[in-house]
């Protein structure tokens, strides 16, 4: 997404956007949903094989990226005005609301802890008054990776489209849920009758 707000081509090495730190928090999971999908050749004589593709929905996501300063105000500026239409994973799936929160003086670490919970109102509505939020970000040097990932961009050339194996740590954060139509809901613990 980074690139093609850039303007990058699917030919252009990516050297600048490999030194950035990357993380992401999970502040709502969304459903996955398959889609059936037919095709047929450009003159329309053959049927390709039918497919289901899976696709995630009302998922929402904090991403954040940690790099040099002149780096990531021209990429927020690329994010507000993009060269090239931004999408998520297919062109059939644009973004559904703001994608720049701007650029900001914290750490990655702060801003994927510290950031307001960004789950929709009635995804905010059905949680407890304390949620558990799931962060997964690049590996430092001398830290332990929690898995490895075939992620990692390395070309987006559609004649050699390739991608490398990134090391990730996975860790949580609990966040209040500030949901105004929460007040006076209490946490219902069927337990508690037993005690202890």
């Amino acid at each position: 997404m980074l690139a093609a707000a850039k303007g990058m081509r699917r030919t252009d090495p990516l050297t600048e956007l490999l030194r950035l730190e990357f993380g992401v928090r999970i502040d709502q999971p969304g459903q996955i949903m398959r889609d059936f999908q037919t095709a047929r050749t450009l003159d329309g004589r053959d049927s390709m094989p039918l497919t289901y593709r899976f696709y995630l929905s009302d998922a929402v996501f904090l991403a954040a990226v940690s790099g040099e300063e002149e780096l990531l105000r021209g990429l927020a500026e690329a994010l507000e005005r993009p060269q090239f239409p931004l999408y998520l994973g297919r062109r059939s799936c644009p973004p559904a609301g703001r994608i720049s929160l701007g650029v900001h003086g914290e750490s990655l670490d702060e801003a994927l802890t510290g950031w307001p919970w960004l789950a929709a109102d009635w995804y905010k509505r059905r949680a407890s008054r304390s949620v558990r939020l799931e962060i997964i970000r690049d590996v430092r040097p001398g830290e332990l990776s929690s898995e490895v990932l075939p992620d990692e961009p390395v070309s987006f050339d559609p004649a050699r489209r390739e991608y490398s194996w990134r090391s990730v740590v996975r860790a949580h954060v609990d966040v209040d849920n500030d949901d105004p139509d929460r007040a006076g809901v209490t946490e219902h613990d069927p337990l508690s009758l037993l005690g202890g």
